[in-house]
C-alpha cells in the first residue's frame, strides 16, 4: 500500500462524511484497517448501510445517520474528530443539470457547514473532494492546477465554490484544508446501477449479464480513470501533510487517459464476450477529454498512485464478479 507507512499521532480520530458510499466506504476500511477510530456521517441517500455493514461491530468505528445539510449535526460529528475526510456530495453531471437548488444546497451549504464545524471543533485537517469538472472547457491537456476554464454544470460550480470556501477558510479562519481533484475514480463498491452511475460498473454489469449498453457520444471522449486505492492515498497523505500546505487543490489521478472506446475493448476481451455497443447522443456538461498533470500532488503531498489503470480495472472486475456470485 502507499499509504502504510504513515503515521498518525497514536489515539487519532477521522470523520469521514459520506463514508457509506463508494469512496467514504473505502477510506473508512483503510483507516480502519490501519489502527486508527474512525466516525461514519451520511444519511445513506447515496450511501448504502451495505457497505458499512462489515464494520459495524469493530469498537474503532461509529455511524451517525444525519445530513451535511444540518449545521447541527455536522458541529456533533466533528466533536473530538482531529482530521476529517469530506466525501459527502451529489455526484453526476447531468443530474446536477436537472437538480440545480438540490445541489447548491448540498455540496456547497453542506460544505461550508462542515468546514465551520471543524473550525468550532478545533479539526486539525480538513480534506475535501473536489472534482476534475472545475477545468470546465479548458482545452489544454494535461490539466494543470490554476489554468482552469468556465465550469460547464452545476455539479462542477459547487466544486469550484467549495475550493474557494477552502482557501476562505484556510486564510481567515485557520482551518487547514486540502482540496482533492478526483478524475473518475473507479472500484470495489462503486454502484452500477441507475441513470447516473458511472460508465465503468455499468460496462462491467452489462456485460457480465450479458445485456447490450449505450456508450454516449462516438466513444473516443477520454479519461485519466483513476483507480479507488490511488485515492485512499491521497486522502491519507493530504491528512498527513505539511501545515504549510494548505487552502490549496491537488488533482488526484494517474496521469494518462483512455477512451471509453479503448475501455469497452479491454472489458470485451477480458469478459470473452462479443456484446456490441450502441452509440448514443453527447451527454449536456460533458468535457471530451481529460488527462491530469499529477506533479504537484506527487511534489507536495508524496502522492505516488501505485494502481495503473490496467491493474485496478483487473481487481474491479474480479470485484464485480464475485458481487454477481454472491446475488445468484
Amino acid at each position: 500500500m502507499g499509504y502504510s507507512d504513515v503515521v498518525f499521532p497514536r489515539g487519532s480520530k477521522f470523520l469521514v462524511t459520506g463514508g457509506a458510499g463508494f469512496i467514504g466506504s473505502n477510506l473508512c476500511e483503510a483507516l480502519l484497517k490501519l489502527g486508527y477510530r474512525v466516525r461514519c456521517l451520511d444519511n445513506l441517500s447515496n450511501g448504502d448501510y451495505e457497505n458499512i455493514k462489515p464494520f459495524i461491530k469493530n469498537t474503532n468505528f461509529e455511524f451517525i445517520n444525519g445530513t451535511i445539510t444540518d449545521y447541527e449535526v455536522c458541529n456533533h460529528a466533528c466533536k473530538g474528530i482531529d482530521y476529517v475526510l469530506h466525501q459527502a456530495a451529489w455526484g453526476s453531471v447531468p443530474r446536477s443539470i436537472e437538480m440545480p437548488l438540490y445541489y447548491e444546497e448540498v455540496n456547497i451549504k453542506g460544505t461550508v457547514n462542515m468546514m465551520e464545524a471543524a473550525v468550532k471543533n478545533n479539526v486539525k485537517k480538513f480534506v475535501y473532494a473536489s472534482s476534475s469538472s472545475v477545468y470546465g472547457d479548458s482545452i489544454a491537456l494535461p490539466k494543470v492546477e490554476g489554468i482552469e476554464g468556465n465550469v460547464l454544470s452545476p455539479y462542477a460550480l459547487t466544486k469550484k465554490v467549495n475550493e474557494e470556501y477552502g482557501k476562505i477558510y484556510s486564510d481567515i479562519y485557520g482551518l487547514q484544508t486540502i482540496g482533492l481533484r478526483y478524475f473518475n475514480v473507479f472500484g470495489r463498491r462503486q454502484n452500477p446501477n441507475g441513470a447516473y452511475a458511472a460508465v465503468i460498473p455499468k460496462f462491467i454489469i452489462n456485460l457480465l449479464n450479458n445485456k447490450t449498453l449505450v456508450i454516449n457520444g462516438d466513444g473516443k471522449q477520454s479519461r485519466d480513470f483513476t483507480y479507488i486505492e490511488n485515492v485512499i492515498e491521497a486522502n491519507i497523505k493530504a491528512a498527513a501533510s505539511s501545515s504549510n500546505i494548505t487552502g490549496e487543490a491537488f488533482n488526484i489521478a494517474c496521469g494518462n487517459r483512455e477512451s471509453l472506446n479503448e475501455i469497452f475493448a479491454l472489458l470485451k476481451s477480458e469478459l470473452m464476450t462479443d456484446i456490441a455497443p450502441i452509440y448514443g447522443d453527447d451527454r449536456i456538461g460533458d468535457v471530451k477529454h481529460s488527462h491530469a498533470d499529477i506533479s504537484k500532488a506527487k511534489l507536495l503531498l508524496n502522492y505516488s498512485p501505485d494502481w495503473d489503470f490496467q491493474t485496478g480495472i483487473l481487481e474491479t472486475i474480479k470485484w464485480y464478479k464475485g458481487l454477481l456470485y454472491e446475488e445468484n
